[in-house]
């Protein structure tokens, strides 16, 4: 019997199954999708099953397989099938696919270390004769207390008994060590559920999804309409049933309010996968998993390939998220990955979202997509939202805080009541400049500046991690002339700090970095500790704070002016889920936008609470510029160590494009990419516009192929 079976390289030329014998001793074991060990060139590597069959070549020598790594894993027929689904239908290697799939601890690497945590028990040996023992040796009285323990309890944690009289008991073989593999408990705040009564508007919800018998449903659910609730009864609806659920939560939204809810709801039969857990954490839910112990997946992006059988409900709760695309590869969708596996499993697959993604909007508009909507809060109460304008404010030199927010921080702080300030810029400073020569601090692995955090008084960079010691003296003309400009989280915190003088906590990526310090900020600002929170858009999802009455946004002109056609698309649904913070509760919630253009659109849309407004607005453009969802979009990313190897490798690949695709095509570039180095590679863009992808799908194929000398070509069909 041979075994062909995908090795762990993820390289173009290996992208293909190698057979091996199956050994005797394992052949009644092994089973297709066992991840094994196997010889390959001079070493050992780790691969995949993929296939059992007799088709031997008798002009072949083959080699066996070394071992199954761990029999009571595998990857299901389901999640196989997914894996060749994405390779074909992304362009890449079948095992990137499937290494996805999985925590660290159980990708397919030899060098990956599987850390199972044990717990160790004692008990008496039922061979030995225990009496005889005890009359023999009555004057040993710690060992013979030892043993009338085990007698009374029959098995004791080791931990409970550690001594040198224990040991010697051990050593005699009087009392013997049993080891359990236990999972490591993953922390959360437990919430006091109570049973809610949903309203009018989420039972005719819950009942139009429950009745009908679409696949794939758009519940449009202004912020505060409570989606949650509706998720929380169609699941329970869906275990009644014998079914399993995946709940996905954007990364920045999985707060511990979230996965509180659900675990304090569901208790037990919850699952969580996110960034946040260790390598252990993910290994032991991913096994619980598999085992059947769990009916509820909630997690990140990547709990989408948990190993549920009998799924019944996807749920992708703020579907608009671009963190539900993958940016390495293998560069999937979350979104097309459900549908794939909603396909597979007969399930409904529920997108939810107060902005949901146009495209998304547009196909539920026509109805692809069932639309539900939820267009009233529960609450009852809509923010009071008002736009300030900054170039009047600056003419009082008020650069950062307007005199309005200001008044509106301070009536807050007087009554108690908390502030949220969104600033999506984290860091101290922005830019470092000489005064004197003009010259400004840059990457040098990238082609960008340097962000100055004070707190670990150093520049970083972003993007490639590079860090460097702070220093006021200029490297190029030797002068004490560095200055740090711009504005970040970190001096928004110290500026509120010192003109308020009040509590200030601020969450952002360097303040949540460390294990469960997300949990802990948002119980120290729930609990009253602190009364402003300055943050980045981290703060925009997820939260809810009753004593918050206040939410002050700074300069969202920045997100706005970002080169991308969706700049526009993004900066309202930030702005529209941050305002929502606030009127949740019993308080009135007040926003205040700062912005230098207070006639655009996006901020209007947001102004009037009015999402089809936006919707047409943005559509007539996207429909002019020929942008999705009216046209695809591919993107080839073309990378080099050095820029001329890249611009000429970018020209080829053009010349090729032209060549092979028709005037159905649209081909844009190449062009030097927005960030033109990026971790020491010289980048250029050729974007493709498209409405048809069966002639583009088999060229690229082809491009995929080709060898061009120092130069990788990265192809993006989920733009």
């Amino acid at each position: 019997m041979l075994a062909s079976v995908i090795i762990e390289y993820s390289v173009k030329s290996l992208n293909k199954v190698f057979d091996y014998i199956i050994p005797e001793d394992i052949i009644n074991i092994i089973k297709v999708g066992h991840k094994v060990i196997v010889p390959f060139a001079s070493k050992e590597v780790e691969g995949f099953v993929l296939k059992i069959h007799n088709n031997k070549d008798e002009s072949l020598e083959y080699r066996s397989i070394s071992k199954i790594v761990d029999s009571d894993f595998y990857l299901n027929s389901e999640l196989l099938e997914l894996g060749k689904y994405m390779s074909n239908s992304l362009l890449c290697n079948l095992i990137s696919c499937f290494q996805v799939m999985l925590p660290k601890a159980l990708k397919a690497s030899i060098k990956t270390n599987i850390n199972k945590k044990y717990n160790i028990k004692v008990s008496l040996n039922k061979e030995i004769d225990i009496d005889k023992y005890i009359l023999e040796h009555k004057r040993s009285t710690k060992e013979i207390e030892i043993i009338n323990n085990l007698i009374l309890k029959k098995e004791i944690n080791k931990s409970e008994l550690t001594s040198v009289s224990l040991n010697n008991l051990i050593k005699k073989n009087i009392v013997i060590e049993k080891k359990y593999e236990i999972n490591r408990e993953v922390s959360f705040e437990k919430e006091n559920y109570k049973d809610i009564k949903l309203n009018s508007d989420q039972i005719n919800a819950l009942n139009e999804i429950k009745n009908t018998q679409d696949l794939k449903y758009l519940l449009y659910g202004v912020t505060g309409s409570g989606k949650t609730e509706v998720y929380i009864n169609l699941i329970k609806e869906n275990l009644k049933q014998g079914k399993t659920a995946i709940v996905l939560v954007p990364e920045i939204s999985l707060t511990p309010q979230i996965v509180s809810r659900f675990k304090s709801v569901f208790d037990s039969d919850v699952a969580v996968f996110h960034s946040s857990l260790s390598e252990g954490e993910k290994y032991d839910e991913y096994r619980r998993i598999m085992k059947g112990e769990v009916s509820i997946v909630v997690g990140a992006r990547s709990a989408i390939f948990s190993p549920l059988k009998n799924i019944g409900l996807i749920i992708i709760d703020e579907c608009q998220s671009q963190t539900y695309k993958q940016e390495s590869t293998p560069k999937y969708n979350a979104i097309n990955i459900a549908y794939k596996r909603a396909e597979y499993n007969n399930a409904k697959v529920i997108l939810g979202s107060a902005t949901p993604a146009l495209e998304e909007y547009a196909r539920a508009k026509k109805g692809v997509i069932h639309l539900v909507s939820l267009n009233k809060r529960v609450s009852g109460r809509n923010p009071n939202i008002e736009i300030v304008d900054m170039e009047k404010e600056s003419k009082k030199h008020n650069y950062i805080i307007s005199d309005k927010l200001d008044m509106e921080i301070n009536k807050a702080l007087s009554k108690k009541e908390q502030v949220i300030l969104l600033l999506n810029r984290r860091g101290y400073s922005t830019f470092l400049s000489c005064t004197n020569c003009g010259y400004v601090y840059k990457c040098p692995n990238c082609d960008i500046s340097l962000i100055y955090h004070k707190s670990s008084n150093s520049y970083s960079c972003h993007y490639c991690g590079y860090r460097t010691i702070k220093s006021d003296i200029c490297p190029n003309c030797k002068e004490e002339g560095i200055k740090d400009l711009g504005l970040g989280t970190e001096k928004l915190e110290s500026i509120i700090q010192k003109k308020y003088n009040t509590k200030v906590l601020r969450m952002d990526a360097d303040t949540t970095s460390t294990k469960n310090a997300h949990q802990k900020l948002i119980k120290e600002f729930s609990s009253g500790n602190y009364n402003i929170l300055v943050g980045t858009q981290m703060i925009s999802k997820g939260l809810n704070f009753e004593k918050v009455s206040l939410v002050g946004i700074i300069n969202p002109d920045a997100s706005l002016s970002v080169p991308d056609f969706r700049s526009s698309e993004r900066t309202y649904e930030l702005l529209s889920q941050t305002a929502g913070r606030v009127g949740r509760f019993d308080l009135p919630g007040k926003v205040i936008i700062q912005t230098f253009n207070p006639t655009n659109y996006v901020y209007n849309s947001v102004l009037k609470n009015d999402f089809d407004y936006f919707f047409n607005y943005e559509m007539n453009i996207r429909k002019s510029l020929k942008y999705p969802p009216y046209y695809y979009i591919c993107n080839i990313l073309i990378t080099s160590d050095e820029f001329n190897k890249a611009a000429e490798g970018s020209n080829k690949l053009k010349r090729y494009l032209d060549n092979n695709l028709n005037d159905d095509y649209i081909i844009l570039g190449p062009s030097v990419s927005s960030i033109v180095k990026l971790k020491n590679k010289y980048r250029f863009n050729i974007m493709i516009k498209y409405k048809k992808s069966e002639l583009l799908y088999k060229v690229l194929q082809d491009v995929d192929k080709m060898n061009i000398k120092d130069v990788n070509i990265d192809i993006n069909l989920n733009i």
